[in-house]
């Protein structure tokens, strides 16, 4: 009986050059991104602006982790206490937390074969719900056709933020994730295409969104530091109106990050490598259904999503627990049970008048994840596939 002993959660080490920042950093003790002499950019200086330009874009803003530049997004947005706002049903619990904790309702939007969010649904709560503001996660690195959407937020005035979690480095038709939207927000969390340990960024075009976002993340009165951002005069009245949330990035992280922006897209082809065989295998194998990817996005393939649509609740179980045993960490986003970073909507008691979203419920419901590390190689992703394929074939009987 094949079985893998790797670990899925050992990340590759941080580059010599990331490594060697870090240590000039801790060296000097200067850390907090607003301690720098006269005239120096800091490593976080250095790093928004490497990937504001990696993006595309005029303003960035690096941040303590995605989940904090979510939350800041929703304010630099304007949204109030009870305003809707449009999300995915299939997330992760960050998403509809960053709306929660701006005091707005999440509406949410069921999720498509594809795994992408419903472009139908959506049309329809945009239309319904009176929502101003759309919250657009690339649930595990699928991108859902931005033509359309970006069609949809025009028609019905949405305010568009991108959760571009695991979307870092893809792109539709050519154009970045995160260009599309008014806000984009990343994550540089250890399990993201970089790694700090936990970290994010947000990114935007408008100048007065990106100023209520600096002194938002606790600026105090050092705007006129930030590199990625406005002319002072940007700051004029909203450093008098803007309460401090206190969520920079400091130095340390910066300089580990600031060498893995420059790799980025070696490393997104290393991903994609890797996914692109596990996904030919999975196809091989009797009831495994892997939605068919449009030529028009390129992914970054740092995780695997699959379905049994054919099996009971008790054979999805089975599967999980078999492919373990075996050494194939797989998780089941369609568990009754919220576990690690799964969880299914329901689970989000918080939310009042909480949905019933039968079509998101059964598409969950035998909804596979696992992730692809870098740290494994060809054979291991062949040998992890096998796997998958031969417990499927045994719990199929």
């Amino acid at each position: 009986m094949k079985t893998f002993n790797k670990p899925f959660t050992q990340q590759e080490t941080i580059p010599e050059a990331g490594i060697a920042a870090a240590i000039e950093v801790m060296r000097s003790g200067r850390l907090h991104r607003y301690n720098t002499l006269p005239g120096e950019k800091s490593e976080t200086d250095l790093l928004e602006l490497a990937f504001a330009e990696y993006q595309g874009v005029p303003y960035c803003l690096a941040c303590s982790s995605c989940g904090y530049a979510l939350h800041v997004a929703m304010r630099a947005a304007g949204v109030q206490t009870g305003d809707k706002v449009l999300c995915n049903a299939f997330t992760l619990a960050p998403v509809p937390g960053a709306i929660h904790n701006s005091g707005a309702v999440p509406v949410l939007v069921d999720v498509a074969n594809d795994f992408c969010i419903d472009l139908d649904d959506l049309e329809a709560k945009a239309k319904s719900s009176g929502a101003k503001f759309f919250m657009l996660s690339h649930m595990r690195g699928h991108l859902a056709d931005m033509d359309r959407v970006m069609a949809i937020c025009e028609q019905y005035g949405l305010f568009l933020i991108e959760d571009c979690a695991h979307t870092m480095g893809a792109s539709w038709k050519g154009q970045k994730s995160g260009t599309f939207g008014d806000i984009a927000c990343f994550s540089a969390q250890t399990y993201k295409h970089i790694n700090s340990g936990e970290g994010g960024f947000l990114t935007t075009r408008h100048p007065d969104v990106i100023a209520k976002a600096i002194m938002y993340s606790g600026s105090y009165m050092l705007y006129d530091k930030h590199c990625a951002a406005p002319p002072k005069e940007a700051f004029d009245q909203v450093r008098y109106d803007t309460p401090n949330y206190s969520g920079r990035m400091d130095n340390l992280r910066a300089a580990i990050l600031r060498p893995q922006v420059a790799d980025l897209d070696t490393q997104c082809d290393r991903w994609n490598q890797r996914y692109r065989l596990v996904e030919k295998s999975l196809r091989s194998g009797c009831d495994i259904y892997i939605p068919v990817r449009p030529p028009e996005e390129d992914y970054v393939g740092s995780s695997i999503q699959f379905s049994l649509p054919a099996f009971s609740q008790e054979q999805l179980a089975k599967v999980v627990k078999l492919c373990i045993e075996r050494g194939v960490m797989l998780k089941w986003f369609g568990d009754s049970v919220p576990k690690d970073y799964t969880s299914r909507y329901d689970s989000w008691k918080y939310i009042d008048d909480l949905p019933q979203l039968p079509k998101t419920e059964k598409i969950l419901s035998t909804l596979l994840d696992m992730r692809i590390p870098l740290t494994f190689s060809e054979e291991d992703c062949a040998l992890v596939a096998q796997i998958i394929i031969d417990v499927v074939e045994e719990c199929r009987a």
